[in-house]
């Protein structure tokens, strides 16, 4: 991993103003997935020049098992506490921000998207905005099982030389998917839903795409093909609310990042964010929140100091 102190900006997008972490194993190990236990975590970025408990984003999937002590980790706006057993998974572009770093013991798992098999994507819930809630408390007779694949996991990651390096990559993916479906199946125990509708999936995924550039759910039906009904029967059966809704809710999510964890003028995330003003935007945000945008700034606490 190496620290940017901004986001990687996307072609036609403003930077953010929060720390970037980019994915960046060491040299001579696999492209796409490392692991390390977090004291050697807390030794890699002694040399950063910022806190580690500033918020930030990073652009690859952290897994997080806590082995000792109880960690605090506050992911968008939400606040974990994490016993030891428990897991936390951080996607790509959430913000979050670490709060008792010195006090626990952790293996960390850090890998990108595309290490994965796309079938084991897709039954993580892998890739959307709106990702399921990063806490994970596997029972007894789970957590075992999940404990043991981290630690196989992290014994091949850390034995490289043992095998060549394509049968100990092949390893790798494979172990990885192992932590990953059993993450999923603990995320669907106990629940008999059936598959979201391919409506739904492709809707969720264009929103991901397309929130900063368009708010009409007519553009998104069109793009893909349906009616404007059947987007909102498909996320309504799938998430519970309409299209608009669910639409709203990545926004006002986006919004609400850019505007306690960065110091951009309000206009400034109104265009970034696709509102055609200021105005509206302010309106957007006092609807969804209760506060104008200043003032659900000042109501977020200060981050640490640097």
């Amino acid at each position: 991993m190496v620290h940017r102190r901004q986001a990687r900006q996307k072609p036609g997008q403003r930077e953010t103003g929060l720390p970037k972490v980019a994915f960046q194993p060491p040299a001579g190990t696999p492209a796409g997935v490392e692991v390390m236990t977090l004291a050697d975590f807390r030794d890699r970025i002694r040399d950063w020049p910022w806190h580690i408990a500033t918020p930030h984003r990073q652009d690859f999937h952290t897994l997080m098992l806590v082995t000792a002590g109880t960690l605090c980790h506050r992911v968008d706006f939400t606040g974990y506490v994490l016993p030891p057993g428990s897991w936390l998974w951080i996607r790509p572009g959430q913000v979050h921000q670490w709060q008792n770093l010195d006090q626990v013991e952790a293996v960390l798992i850090f890998f990108q998207e595309d290490f994965v098999a796309p079938e084991t994507a897709e039954l993580a819930g892998m890739g959307t905005g709106t990702a399921p809630m990063p806490l994970y408390s596997p029972d007894p007779s789970e957590a075992p099982a999940l404990a043991a694949a981290a630690e196989q996991l992290a014994a091949e990651f850390s034995q490289s030389d043992r095998q060549p390096l394509p049968v100990h990559t092949a390893l790798l993916h494979r172990l990885l998917d192992v932590v990953l479906l059993r993450l999923a199946h603990l995320r669907q125990h106990g629940q008999a839903a059936e598959s979201a509708p391919e409506p739904f999936l492709r809707f969720r995924d264009a929103v991901e795409r397309g929130f900063t550039r368009t708010h009409r759910i007519d553009d998104y039906a069109r793009e893909l093909g349906y009616s404007t009904r059947t987007l909102t029967r498909a996320t309504q059966a799938a998430a519970g609310l309409s299209a608009k809704d669910y639409l709203d809710q990545r926004l006002v999510l986006e919004a609400k990042r850019l505007l306690a964890h960065g110091n951009e003028p309000a206009s400034t995330i109104a265009t970034h964010l696709g509102f055609t003003s200021a105005t509206h935007f302010g309106k957007f945000v006092q609807r969804h929140t209760g506060r104008t945008p200043l003032a659900f700034r000042a109501s977020q606490c200060p981050s640490p100091p640097a």
